[in-house]
């Protein structure tokens, strides 16, 4: 028989609104049993992560309330416990792998410093010892140069390599239960493949429970024993994680499961759960048929786009970053994060940049802007060379060109409203200058991209993770840009409301003629997204060429490594 080391009982969570408490987890029940995963999943706001923050006691309980029947660890009951005594369970017997490792990580201590403080409070051993298993936790996680991440601050660190740091720290005390939310989020679908199958092979090594919560049903059908789909505060549906997945019975089930980008075929749009919960679409059959694309529609769109001239040309571009060492700090070699890239992008076209992190498509796609100063090489926007461009000159290309990045919550400033943070570029750029007119061109934005005016005076806490990435995105359109890069845009964002906003890109790409480099390491997402896809290893471009061929057919074994790890539902 299988033991249970979590049982949750009649869950309830309520926040203080407007003088009085809003109830958003209304009764909610679930267990995890000792070395078995519950997968949960559901859209943004939907209360999973709340639940589980929660039982950890993580919320603010100025402004939260918090009852249950009951919270069992491994037969206790915990939920009257004093925060004395849950700090004692944090981290030793319950940890949690946060989904935002730049808000999780203190940007002012070294990466290993701090899970050195971590086990150093909750176990008696030496910092040497403290320091010894902080570097193997590193290997484990697979992270390059284990000694030099050990001494690293986290700005220096690539998104997926924080995430990797996050999990080390969570599993540095051999927790009996780990919570894990959205923990490979941030990851290339390699190492993403390498980290589950190291939770997996932890969990099973130490009977280790796992609550594991993601808007990836893919990886919800490689990882969880079990599954509880949540919809707005309730689990509507609950099972095996093969009987759900096969068989869904709710309508918001099979709405989560249409929303991920197929491999197989091509469509117009992704559905979106709302169709689903409205009766628009009742199964994928009924959906694909009618939202397909077809391949002589393909051809036609393909044909027009590559009639013209490009739009960005990039020649044998190079960025290489010296590393010094010495009492007179000298160089002594350099890493080459983009090393002879050359490509074309032409008007209206979705150019998609793939490769597994660290392999330098971030740091291309800013250089391409001038956000990072190329070593070598020309970048040349609609004829004209950027590369040499003098800063007034730079700045009237910046209006044509626009980036839209990974952490839509760490890109907007917490201290001004997102209506402020919206007409600020329209300020630097000279567009509007009369201040109502642009309030006014602000509201439009923001129903432009699915919000509403009435949120100009709000600040970016207030707002959901995917409304966030709204809301840049609004920002980016400010100045009428002709290029967009998209940088890791949707990475962070749960399926649903990843749906959306790429069917927003695509619109909003049709309505205005933008173009779009879409990097990002998630290639189901790409090959929806894009024309043709470049592939990138370590700084080198390995495959350039149509979207549909590359998945098809792909040509170089790294490519085909990328493709083999995508996580399958069925």
């Amino acid at each position: 028989m299988m033991q249970t080391l979590l049982k949750v009982k009649n869950l309830r969570v309520s926040f203080r609104r407007d003088g009085g408490w809003k109830e958003t987890v209304h009764g909610i029940d679930f267990e995890v049993f000792k070395g078995k995963t519950l997968g949960i999943v559901g859209e943004s706001g939907s209360g999973k992560s709340v639940s589980n923050l929660a039982v950890m006691r993580l919320l603010n309980m100025r402004q939260s309330r918090i009852t249950a029947d009951t919270i069992e660890l491994d037969g206790t009951d915990i939920s009257k416990y004093d925060e004395t005594q849950m700090n004692d369970i944090r981290g030793k017997r319950i940890a949690m792998i946060f989904q935002e490792p730049m808000t999780s990580l203190n940007p002012v201590f070294r990466c290993g410093f701090q899970i050195v403080e971590a086990i150093l409070a909750h176990e008696d051993v030496t910092k040497e010892a403290a320091r010894e298993r902080v570097i193997k936790l590193f290997k484990r996680v697979m992270l390059p140069r284990p000694e030099n991440i050990f001494e690293s601050y986290p700005h220096e660190l690539s998104g997926g390599q924080k995430q990797r740091v996050m999990i080390a720290m969570a599993l540095a005390c051999n927790p009996e239960l780990l919570i894990a939310d959205e923990p490979t989020t941030a990851l290339d679908v390699t190492v993403q493949k390498e980290i589950l199958k190291l939770l997996k092979e932890l969990q099973n090594d130490g009977d280790m429970g796992m609550v594991f919560i993601t808007h990836d049903l893919g990886v919800v059908a490689e990882i969880a024993d079990y599954v509880a789909v949540m919809h707005n505060g309730e689990i509507v549906e609950y099972g095996e994680v093969r009987q759900v997945l096969d068989n869904p019975k709710d309508p918001y089930t099979k709405g989560l499961l249409a929303c991920r980008p197929p491999l197989d075929i091509r469509l117009q749009r992704l559905p979106v759960v709302k169709e689903f919960l409205d009766g628009v679409w009742k199964d994928k059959d009924d959906f694909t048929t009618k939202l397909i694309v077809t391949q002589e529609e393909r051809k036609e769109h393909l044909e027009k786009l590559y009639l013209q001239n490009p739009l960005l040309r990039v020649e044998h571009l190079r960025i290489w970053f010296p590393l010094r060492k010495g009492v007179f700090n000298r160089t002594y070699d350099h890493v080459r994060a983009v090393d002879d890239v050359s490509f074309e992008v032409f008007p209206g076209e979705t150019l998609g940049l793939v490769g597994e992190s660290g392999c330098g498509k971030t740091t291309l796609g800013r250089s391409i802007l001038r956000l990072i100063e190329p070593s070598g090489g020309r970048v040349y926007f609609d004829g004209k060379e950027i590369t040499s461009l003098n800063a007034s000159d730079l700045r009237l290309f910046r209006k044509q060109a626009q980036i839209v990045f990974q952490d839509p919550y760490s890109s907007l400033n917490p201290n001004i409203t997102i209506g402020d943070a919206i007409a600020e570029p329209m300020m630097v750029h000279g567009i509007e200058k009369d201040a109502a007119r642009r309030r006014e061109r602000v509201c439009r934005l923001l129903e432009e991209v699915g919000l509403e005016a009435a949120h100009y005076q709000r600040y970016p806490h207030e707002f959901s993770g995917g409304q966030r990435q709204r809301i840049c995105i609004a920002r980016a359109l400010a100045v009428n840009p002709r290029l967009i890069i998209c940088d890791e845009s949707v990475s962070a964002l749960d399926v649903s409301v990843q749906a959306q906003v790429l069917n927003l890109l695509n619109r909003l790409k049709r309505d205005f003629g933008f173009t779009y480099i879409f990097i990002s390491h998630d290639l189901s997402v790409v090959r929806f997204m894009s024309d043709r896809i470049l592939v990138m290893y370590n700084g080198k471009p390995v495959e350039l060429g149509d979207a549909d061929e590359i998945f098809n057919n792909p040509k170089n074994d790294y490519t085909k490594k990328l493709i083999n790890a995508i996580p399958k539902i069925s």
